[in-house]
């Protein structure tokens, strides 16, 4: 196991710039997911640990170690794709033990380590099996085995899943995390799938356009959001964002919307009277009904229902508001949907700079 270290890191194309002076640092043993939009150089800085990108400038460590000058191989990490990139004429343990092979492994500990590692990811049944004669699950636990049995210092995934259906998806997540407690290798995970990296990692890094927005644990993303992108790319359904203009002052502070509607703000937020701000509410801070906390009304606009849950639509300030209530909530299209949020569940940002205040 091993630490892995960015130091400004950059990367350009030609006269393009596409990762922008990135320093970051992950722990031994840490399970970091990159997250971002497409195009926000998750993948690009990924490949640049792995050494299969060439840096710009800056400097990449693995282990304290500088890589900058090494190859893929001469890293000690393993690479788990989206594409299984699996030998099609070979069998699940010759796949899983073919690298060991390549480098002079003797046979027995080729097989000993081959065993262990399908013995960890359920595919002790399967070892005589070819790639075709399994499941889309089945071959991407194959490509786990692969990475498992080199023993590396650090774990790359590149979009594993994306391959994947959706209960197929859920299945693996728990895979992998299991696999991760098991062998505590350096993990770092890419992903456009903000649920993903929430229930895999230890802390997420937020990526976009070439920078990093935020790093954090899951839950200090959620709970406290650097900026709107961060804010409108962590949480599902996504939070509502609804612009307004700062009034009242000693302590009681509230943003009035373009309807009217004045939302009370927490009296630590740092905002000033006349302050244009953005306002964030998180569907599943939305009370049904006029409960304590600020009083909001509308039309329904559509209702969502997901089992357990149900997703209500409703119109607020000319804008769109998702609500999350019971399954059992008896929401009905046309209605008025009542609901009410505390002020310490409202965020607040600034509408110039999308900062959090």
């Amino acid at each position: 196991m091993a630490s892995v270290s960015l130091h400004d890191v950059t990367k350009a194309y030609g006269a393009v710039d596409v990762i922008h002076g990135i320093s970051l640092h992950i722990e031994d043993g840490e399970f970091v997911a990159l997250v971002g939009p497409s195009g926000c150089g998750k993948s690009t800085l990924l490949r640049m640990i792995a050494g299969l990108e060439e840096i710009t400038d800056g400097e990449i460590a693995i282990g304290g170690n500088v890589v900058n000058g090494m190859t893929p191989r001469e890293r000690n990490i393993a690479m788990v794709f989206q594409s299984y990139a699996l030998y099609p004429h070979m069998t699940v343990a010759e796949n899983m033990g073919f690298n060991l092979k390549l480098a002079g492994v003797a046979k027995p500990q080729i097989e000993a380590r081959v065993a262990e590692a399908a013995r960890m990811l359920d595919l002790a049944a399967l070892l005589d099996r070819k790639p075709a004669q399994l499941s889309g699950g089945q071959r991407q636990r194959v490509a786990m085995g692969r990475a498992v049995v080199r023993n590396p210092a650090v774990f790359l995934f590149d979009e594993p899943l994306s391959n994947l259906d959706a209960k197929l998806r859920v299945q693996m997540r728990s895979e992998i995390k299991t696999l991760h407690q098991k062998v505590k290798t350096t993990s770092i995970y890419v992903t456009h799938d903000q649920i993903e990296a929430m229930t895999l990692a230890d802390r997420i890094v937020v990526l976009n356009q070439g920078r990093v927005e935020q790093s954090g644990t899951p839950l200090e993303l959620y709970k406290k959001p650097a900026n709107l992108f961060v804010a409108a790319f962590i949480g599902s359904p996504a939070m509502n964002m609804l612009d307004g203009t700062v009034e009242g002052q000693n302590g009681a502070p509230a943003a009035r919307l373009e309807d009217g509607t004045a939302i009370r703000l927490a009296p630590d937020r740092r905002v000033r009277p006349g302050q244009a701000v953005t306002i964030g509410l998180r569907p599943e801070h939305l009370v049904p009904g006029l409960s304590a906390g600020t009083p909001l009304a509308g039309r329904t606009m559509l209702v969502e229902p997901t089992g357990a849950q149900t997703h209500v639509v409703f119109d607020l300030a000319g804008q769109q508001v998702t609500a999350i209530v019971d399954g059992e909530y008896p929401a009905r299209y046309g209605a008025v949907f009542e609901a009410s949020i505390a002020s310490d569940q409202v965020h607040v940002f600034d509408r110039g700079s999308g900062v959090a205040l």
